[in-house]
């Protein structure tokens, strides 16, 4: 992704709130044949504050990936949506594309079989603790032999970046009407209606304005 420092997310705290709320990540690797990507659910180590991210591949998608052996791309792809030009007003101006993304990108380290456990039942955890009670939490079952089964078709693994690029285009070059109106209309009902899009505008707008107060 070409970054443009306009645009550039640097904060850790907002990476991780980005990562955090979009945990089903493409991850690209390269094999004899050429480029793969593949598709899970990865999340930010429990046991880290930094950008470290922990998650687990089927078999034999670590051969394809892989994996423990050269560098991988992890990308995070946030709220995103068309924006037209006739949100601007009266000017000339073109479609466009707002979006929030983060790249990752390191070699992972290979986790070995308690470790791909621990990340299994995280994974299990962290999805499993949305739903409200009395339905409860479904937890990996108190069976060794499943989970043995279960964990024997994964490769878990645990990536801390090493190169990392950010990316939050949110009309930042544009005027504080027009970001608001742009806002307006993403929360409108309709083709292009884009809570999540606009919140995540609202967002950055309301950063911007606090750092000029």
């Amino acid at each position: 992704m070409r970054q443009n420092p306009s645009f550039a997310m640097t904060d850790v705290t907002e990476l991780r709130r980005v990562i955090s709320a979009n945990p089903w990540t493409t991850v690209v690797g390269r094999d004899a044949d050429g480029m793969t990507a593949s598709h899970y659910a990865v999340l930010l180590d429990p046991d880290r504050d930094d950008l470290t991210v922990v998650g687990h591949v089927g078999r034999p998608d670590d051969l394809v990936l892989g994996l423990g052996e050269q560098e991988l791309l992890l990308v995070f792809q946030g709220p995103h949506g068309y924006v037209s030009p006739n949100w601007y007003g009266d000017v000339q101006a073109v479609p466009t594309w707002n979006y929030v993304s983060v790249h990752l990108s390191g070699v992972p380290e290979v986790l070995e079989t308690a470790e791909n456990l621990r990340v299994l039942e995280h994974l299990v955890d962290h999805f499993e603790s949305r739903f409200p009670s009395p339905r409860g939490m479904w937890k990996l079952p108190n069976d060794e032999t499943f989970v043995r089964r279960l964990e024997s078709g994964t490769v878990g693994f645990r990536l801390t970046p090493t190169r990392i690029v950010a990316k939050r285009k949110l009309s930042q070059n544009k005027s504080d009407d027009v970001i608001e109106n742009v806002i307006l209309e993403l929360t409108r009902d309709g083709k292009y209606s884009n809570p999540a899009l606009a919140a995540e505008m609202q967002r950055a707008h309301d950063a911007r304005l606090s750092k000029r107060a």
